[in-house]
């Protein structure tokens, strides 16, 4: 792209987690001046950062990896069926490192804010170091789960014991033998946490507000002679996750719900409960995720299991969720972790009955007793995909700041740009394919159609593009609507933009966050937008008087 304006770089790529890596490797090979500013001292977004015991894929290993690369393929081998984080972040540095990565990274560099000068129609990205940066194109890879936030509770700077963020959790050993440890929540994180260390602890008491659905995980290891059989059929693989509405291995069964007889869908549960990951969730039928009576019999079941599982009736029934039903949310996939409630060194207490009064000097107060811990674990979720966005000052054309365009709602063009922030880009940003997907087949996907946008800018010369306002409309108003089929609007999750810890972000409003139309239909949407000259973008040929050269509403 041709340019009179001195730039530091054409791109910078913001983030140097799963989907950073991928940007850069795209960008490094078109020859593109690119630097990717990471937050972080090392690279690995949410597999450098999530170290808490238990933290591990949910989704097969195989089907995680990129893609992209054959010899990378040929060479990696993963030990587990769902790898836990050691291995994880061990894989995304030999990715690094094997194709030359790092040298476009920089780290301990967090960016605080990137604002769009309209005279020069360039991005001035300010940098934690005190620089200020100028690029043509901005991509936001922020990941979907990285801005961690903490409960509304008085006296957490109180205690006197050690305490963190599950996304903090310390990197050097924390020794847990002999320790009162208190876990606050019962999502996903904490429910991997929970099952990995009920046997280390002294105590652990764990603090529920709602129980989450949950299913076996059913890992094991991977053997040289097994993973010779994946290499040999990765291409199956792939093409299977492209034409799955999740991106796994895990197709649903095409029979209809009411078409087999209930003897006959018991006989399905029972086998896919027993088999590895998403099985029970993802190999079902499709009315599951549509149909409440459908829904409600599966979720039956599934409370059955939970019931067999844990001696105490009492305690069991305390996990067993009542406000939605199974699958209607992204399912934690669990190890131990109903077990470990049969343990005498493991409490359940149910914040709804004894609600948390504060954190004191020595522990946490409910409003029935006070308890005493050395260790308290936050699991309290996250600022889910669009708060490491608003976390960074974000000014498009007029002053505009993303975090108040999306306040109420987001709104985008295909998750990846957005109205009035031209030259931004997100692979994954809020609405795109990625959220609600695998996230390395979605990831890879995004990145790809941004790569491309590039690459026909450049072979333009073309120095401008932004969304019209009318295609945000339109796909806005497509996301919403998709969620109108879906059980999942019911939910508190942050699929819908729920956290009770987050402004605006409390129970009875959606936030529309998530494409819910399957893969294999936002891949088309986007390739066919790709196909007709990117309708519903607004390019410029002048770096200075933008000029329609194709554009849609």
């Amino acid at each position: 792209m041709k340019t009179d304006i001195d730039l530091d770089y054409e791109v910078i790529v913001v983030g140097a987690g799963v989907a950073g890596i991928y940007q850069i490797k795209r960008l490094k090979d078109m020859g593109i001046t690119a630097t990717v500013l990471e937050a972080d001292p090392d690279l690995g977004g949410t597999w450098y950062n999530n170290r808490y015991p238990g933290a591990r894929f949910d989704s097969e290993s195989y089907t995680y990896g990129y893609s992209f690369s054959q010899e990378l393929l040929d060479e990696w081998h993963w030990k587990e069926m769902f790898s836990a984080q050691p291995e994880n972040l061990e894989y995304l540095n030999f990715v690094a490192d094997k194709f030359d990565l790092r040298q476009h990274m920089q780290f301990n560099c967090r960016v605080q804010s990137t604002i769009f000068d309209e005279d020069r129609q360039v991005w001035n990205v300010t940098v934690s170091d005190g620089r200020e940066l100028t690029c043509r194109f901005v991509v936001l890879a922020l990941g979907l789960l990285s801005q961690p936030t903490m409960p509304r509770m008085e006296g957490v700077e109180d205690f006197k014991g050690r305490s963190w963020h599950t996304y903090s959790w310390p990197h050097e050993h924390v020794d847990l033998s002999d320790q009162r440890v208190a876990v606050i929540g019962t999502g996903a994180t904490a429910i991997q946490v929970i099952g990995e260390i009920a046997d280390k602890v002294g105590e652990l008491t764990v603090f529920q507000r709602r129980p989450n659905w949950v299913a076996p995980l059913n890992n094991s290891e991977i053997s040289a002679e097994q993973m010779t059989e994946i290499r040999e059929r990765y291409d199956e693989i792939f093409e299977t996750c492209a034409r799955t509405p999740g991106g796994f291995e895990h197709e649903p069964d095409r029979r209809g719900f009411y078409e087999v007889t209930p003897e006959e869908r018991y006989e399905l549960w029972d086998r896919l409960y027993d088999e590895p990951g998403f099985s029970i969730w993802l190999r079902n039928f499709r009315e599951i995720f549509t149909d409440e009576e459908a829904n409600a019999e599966l979720s039956e079941y599934v409370a059955e299991r939970i019931r067999g599982r844990v001696h105490d009736p009492v305690v069991a029934e305390k996990l067993v969720p009542k406000d939605h039903g199974f699958g209607v949310q992204r399912v934690p996939m669990e190890t131990g972790y109903l077990e470990a409630y049969n343990r005498e060194n493991v409490h359940l207490v149910d914040i709804n009955e004894t609600p948390l009064e504060r954190v004191t000097e020595t522990g946490i107060r409910t409003t029935e007793r006070d308890y005493d811990f050395d260790i308290i674990v936050y699991a309290t979720g996250f600022d889910a995909i669009t708060g490491s966005f608003d976390h960074i000052d974000i000014r498009g054309r007029d002053g505009l700041t993303l975090r108040e365009k999306w306040f109420d709602n987001p709104s985008t063009f295909l998750g990846m740009l957005v109205s009035g922030f031209p030259n931004l880009l997100m692979p994954s940003g809020p609405q795109s394919g990625s959220a609600s997907t695998n996230y390395p087949r979605g990831i890879e996907n995004g990145v790809n159609w941004c790569t491309d946008l590039l690459e026909y800018m450049r072979s333009r010369d073309l120095q401008y593009a932004e969304a019209t306002e009318g295609a945000e409309e339109r796909w806005t108003g497509h996301v919403v609507k998709m969620y109108s089929v879906m059980l999942m609007r019911k939910a508190q999750s942050w699929f819908t933009g729920y956290n009770s810890n987050v402004d605006g972000h409390e129970a009875g409003k959606v936030r529309y966050m998530v494409y819910n139309g399957g893969t294999p239909k936002y891949v088309a949407t986007i390739n066919d937008v790709a196909a007709n000259d990117y309708e519903g973008i607004r390019f410029s040929l002048d770096s200075k008087v933008p000029q329609d050269v194709k554009a849609a509403g």
